[in-house]
């Protein structure tokens, strides 16, 4: 959500970061409904005044047995207390409008962000690793010998529908010593907190991080309003919603393991062979609230954060900063890190990590109490994969292959699979 006091002081700002993202002219649309609004509450105070001083003549005229005047001011009582009503709930209708406007309305990207129309405006930071030269072409992960008996879509079919799966033995095992690895990992070695939270949230929490109003359809609400949580995002970042924490007590950086549920609206054709898009798949998520001033180093830490569970994985991969016609509606600023599938012969996405500097804060209440006593202000909140589960097991299946079906597994995953190497061409853990 935006700052209505920084549109009204500087509306040619606003229109000039707005239009990065392809929208124009919408301060004047904003301070339209702002300045009726404004009006109409002061019209509603002006005749609240208005009611006061005549309730005190109302008073004075019946003390003096002046039963005209008497019931005229009585009259214009009763009128001006129907129209503060009409007043009131009018601005209000405004306050609604201007509310739902800003709600719309995606984050003003930083000025360091590539300008581009879509992700070929993207502009690559770094890569790390080659790529594995094969002497045989290489499979993706769900034809792999090694994972047919581990992974099932067929009977996932039967029991929910497309883009679900359901993973056993071998495959299932090293789905789970990823997630326990990529939390182990940020909690030793990156001190982040580890945190459990629900996967149903009430719609406000949903509002909070961005997700509604305007992108209901990508996600799953039950019969009774609650929300599936397409990320932990919503849940680890809503911990500070409505509160005032102490300056002290920053940054706050969470780490969870999760079930993610998306609809995949208007997704229809694209990745629907395999895991990599499916509608209920796991995250390890990390959210960190800090100070305004930590944010941007703060963003640039948590992408070392991901990017160290690859190269402890030995996954080559590459970061890339998102473009203004690419950058998701609540960043300020985002990396995507894109691992590299030799099945593929190319590079996907695997963690985005965004700073959203107050937008989220806003539409959370959520601010800080400054040690020096100093006026509270809005926390920056920073939100990123750590990774996604699934996609990294797809990695990890697809360059660990062996021409005879079997697959090796990377050197920092076999404590969490008890010693185990490899997956067999039958789909043992060996």
């Amino acid at each position: 959500m935006h700052d209505i006091r920084a549109i009204r002081e500087n509306p040619a700002a606003f229109d000039a970061a707005l239009s990065r993202r392809g929208l124009s002219g919408l301060s004047s649309q904003v301070l339209a409904l702002d300045e009726a609004r404004r009006a109409k509450i002061l019209a509603a105070e002006t005749a609240q005044a208005a009611q006061n001083a005549a309730s005190k003549d109302v008073g004075a005229a019946k003390a003096r047995g002046d039963d005209a005047e008497f019931e005229r001011l009585r009259a214009l009582v009763a009128a001006t207390k129907a129209e503060m009503a009409q007043l009131n709930e009018a601005a209000k209708a405004d306050d609604a409008a201007l509310r739902d406007l800003l709600m719309s309305l995606p984050n003003l990207p930083g000025a360091d962000v590539p300008d581009g129309a879509d992700e070929s405006g993207n502009v690559e930071l770094r890569r790390w690793g080659t790529p594995r030269s094969f002497d045989f072409k290489p499979l993706e992960h769900y034809q792999l010998p090694a994972v047919q008996s581990g992974m099932d879509f067929e009977t996932a079919a039967k029991l929910s529908g497309s883009r679900f799966v359901v993973l056993s033995g071998a495959v299932a095992r090293l789905q789970r010593a990823l997630a326990q690895f990529m939390l182990d990992t940020h909690i030793t070695d990156h001190g982040l907190t580890e945190t459990w939270t629900p996967v149903l949230v009430k719609p406000e929490m949903m509002l909070g991080t961005g997700q509604l109003p305007k992108f209901g359809e990508d996600s799953y609400e039950t019969t009774n309003g609650w929300w599936l949580v397409p990320t932990a995002e919503v849940t680890l970042t809503n911990i500070v919603h409505g509160e005032t924490v102490a300056e002290a007590s920053l940054p706050r950086r969470y780490v969870a393991h999760t079930q993610c549920f998306r609809s995949e609206a208007g997704s229809a054709g694209r990745d629907t062979a395999g895991m990599l898009r499916q509608h209920q798949f796991e995250k390890v998520e990390m959210v960190s609230v800090t100070r305004p001033e930590d944010s941007a180093a703060e963003h640039d830490r948590m992408t070392r954060c991901a990017e160290a569970i690859l190269e402890k994985l030995g996954l080559p991969y590459r970061t890339v900063v998102l473009c203004t016609g690419d950058i998701g509606f609540g960043a300020i600023k985002t990396h995507d890190l894109e691992v590299w599938l030799p099945g593929q012969d190319t590079y996907r996405e695997i963690s985005s990590v965004s700073n959203c500097g107050a937008f989220q804060a806003r539409r959370m209440n959520a601010r800080l109490k400054p040690t020096d006593g100093g006026k509270p202000d809005f926390v920056h909140t920073l939100n990123g994969s750590g990774l996604a589960v699934g996609r990294c097991l797809i990695a990890v299946l697809e360059n660990g292959q062996q021409a005879d079906g079997s697959v090796d597994l990377p050197t920092a995953l076999h404590p969490w699979l008890g010693g185990k190497t490899r997956i067999t061409a039958d789909g043992t853990l060996a």
